[in-house]
C-alpha cells in the first residue's frame, strides 16, 4: 500500500502573498475541548504518562482515510502530546504500513509501554503471508517517535486491537481481541513472544464482550475495560470487569458508557490517571458527521467511587481542556524524514547545535537540490497557518512548496522567501497555506546554504 500524493504546488512568498492563497476553505472548529483534533480522522486513542515526564500526557492513536466507508484503508499511525488538556501537539505519522516488510494492510489500534529505556508500539496490521492479523512491535528512543517495526509478536493468532500491561512485579502481560472474543497472555521478558501455557480467553468472564480490552490497576485492583455490544446490537457500549490478578478471573461491573448522538458505531479508547483525575480517551463521528469509518478523538473525565466502581459517563463538548476550550498544532520535526512520511534528499540530518527540538534538525543544503519535506495528514480540504523552525547564520534565501513530490527544475517559478539571520533556533511566519484532505507534502529547498538548520514545521489553525 504505497501513497502518492498530487503534483500540486502552492509557492509561499512570505505573509502577504499567501494570504493571497486562500480559496474559502472550511475552517475546522478548534474552540471545543472535543474533538481534540479535529483537523484529522483519527480513533482507537492509548493514553500514557510516561514516569519520566508525569506532566506530559501522549496519545497513540490510528488514522482513518477521509472519504472512505471501511476500515481497510487505514495506513498508519499518529502521536499526540498535551501539558494541559486543551493544547495539543499532532507529532504527525510516527508509523506506516509502506515502513512494515511483513504487512500489507489494516493499520488499526494500537498500545505504547515503556520498557527498559525504550519506547514501544504495539500494533496489528494484516500479513503479506495469510492476510490474517499479526500483532507488531516497533521501537523508538522518543515517546512521540517515529518508530522502527522489529517483527511481530509470536503466539497471538489473529491478534487485533492489542493492549501491553507490565505488572508492579515487572510481569509483562498482552491482551487483545479476535471474532467477538477478548484474549489475554502473558509475554515473555523481550515482549517479542507469549508464553503459551497463559494464554486464556477472557470473553466468558466478560459482559457483551467484543474487542478493544484495556487494562489498569486500581488500589492492587485489575480493571479490564472493553467496548461491547448490549444484546448483540450496535452501537458498541463500553464495559469494564475487576479481578485480584492480571488474567482473571473477571467480575463484570457494568457499563461506563452508553452509546451516545454522534457515536461512529465502536467505540475504543483507554483510561489513564492524569493529575490526579482518571481520564477517559475514546473516539466519536463528530466532525465526520456521522460517518463511522471517519472518527474523531475524544476525552472527558471519569469518576471513580470509594468502593471502586466508575460512574456512568457522557461525552461533553468541553473534555478535559481547561475553560472548554482547546487548539492542536502540527508539528512536524524535519529530520524524521521517511520515517514520518517525509523525506530527505541532498540534506543531512544533524544535531551539533543545541536547542533544537526532537532528534535533531536538517543540514547541509549544499545545493539546490538538497531538499526536506514532510507530511501534514488532514481530515478536511483547510488552510492553515504555516511556521519555520530554523537557524541560519545570515540571511537565507529559500523555497517552500506544498504538495510538490517531483521537484526537477523550473525554481523560477515559485516565490522566494528570505529567513532573517539569526543565532539560534528562531520561528518565521510563512503565512497561509491551502491543504487538501489526506496526505499534504511541504518542501523546503536552498540554494548553496550550507550554514542553513531547519529544526521543524507547524501548521497551526486558524481562528
Amino acid at each position: 500500500m504505497k501513497r502518492k500524493h498530487n503534483a500540486l504546488a502552492i509557492a509561499l512568498a512570505g505573509s502577504m502573498w499567501a494570504a493571497l492563497a486562500l480559496h474559502g476553505h472550511a475552517q475546522t472548529p478548534t474552540a471545543n475541548g472535543n474533538p481534540i483534533a479535529p483537523h484529522i480522522y483519527a480513533a482507537d486513542p492509548s493514553a500514557h504518562v510516561w514516569p519520566e515526564d508525569p506532566d506530559t500526557l501522549y496519545l497513540y492513536t490510528s488514522v482513518d482515510t477521509p472519504g472512505t466507508n471501511h476500515h481497510a484503508s487505514m495506513a498508519s499511525y499518529h502521536v499526540f502530546s498535551t501539558r494541559d488538556g486543551s493544547n495539543w501537539i499532532d507529532h504527525g505519522e510516527v508509523l506506516s504500513v509502506d515502513r512494515v516488510n511483513w504487512a500489507v494492510s489494516h493499520a488499526w489500534a494500537i498500545d505504547a509501554v515503556f520498557h527498559e529505556g525504550k519506547y514501544y508500539l504495539v500494533y496489528c496490521m494484516k500479513n503479506l503471508k495469510d492476510g490474517l492479523f499479526s500483532t507488531g512491535l516497533a521501537v523508538s528512543d522518543r515517546p512521540e517517535g517515529p518508530f522502527e517495526d522489529t517483527g511481530v509478536i509470536e503466539g497471538v493468532e489473529n491478534g487485533q486491537d492489542p493492549a501491553l500491561f507490565i505488572d508492579d512485579d515487572g510481569r509483562k502481560y498482552l491482551y487483545w481481541g479476535y471474532g467477538h472474543r477478548i484474549f489475554g497472555a502473558e509475554l515473555n521478558t523481550d515482549l517479542r513472544s507469549i508464553k503459551p501455557e497463559t494464554k486464556i480467553e477472557l470473553s466468558g468472564q466478560l459482559e457483551d464482550a467484543f474487542e478493544g480490552p484495556w487494562m489498569n490497576k486500581i488500589n492492587g485492583v485489575y480493571f479490564l475495560s472493553y467496548p461491547g455490544l448490549p444484546a448483540k446490537k450496535w452501537p458498541q457500549h463500553m464495559y469494564y470487569a475487576t479481578a485480584q490478578s492480571p488474567l482473571g478471573p473477571f467480575e463484570p461491573k457494568g457499563k461506563f458508557m452508553e452509546g451516545f448522538d454522534g457515536q461512529a458505531g465502536t467505540n475504543h479508547g483507554s483510561i489513564v490517571k492524569w493529575r490526579d483525575k482518571w481520564v477517559f480517551f475514546y473516539h466519536s463521528a463528530w466532525v465526520s458527521g456521522g460517518n463511522g469509518t471517519n472518527r474523531s478523538l475524544m476525552a472527558d473525565f471519569l469518576n471513580l467511587s470509594p468502593d471502586g466502581r466508575f460512574s456512568l459517563a457522557s461525552p461533553t463538548r468541553s473534555g478535559i481542556a481547561a475553560n472548554g476550550t482547546g487548539r492542536t498544532i502540527l508539528r512536524l520535526e524535519a529530520e524524521n524524514g521517511r520515517a514520518a512520511g517525509g523525506f530527505l534528499k541532498g540534506a543531512t540530518a544533524g544535531a551539533d547545535t543545541s536547542g533544537y527540538s526532537g532528534r535533531g534538525y536538517v543540514t547541509n543544503f549544499a545545493s539546490f537540490e538538497s531538499l526536506v519535506g514532510v507530511s501534514a495528514y488532514l481530515a478536511k480540504p483547510q488552510s492553515m497557518k504555516l511556521n519555520v523552525r530554523y537557524s541560519a547564520p545570515k540571511d537565507t534565501h529559500v523555497f517552500v512548496m506544498v504538495n510538490e513530490t517531483n521537484i526537477n527544475g523550473g525554481y523560477e517559478a515559485y516565490r522566494e522567501i528570505v529567513l532573517k539571520g539569526n543565532e539560534g533556533f528562531a520561528d518565521a511566519d510563512l503565512g497561509v497555506v491551502d491543504l487538501k484532505a489526506a496526505a499534504n507534502l511541504i518542501t523546503l529547498a536552498s540554494r548553496n546554504e550550507s550554514g542553513l538548520k531547519i529544526d521543524y514545521f507547524e501548521l497551526i489553525p486558524l481562528p
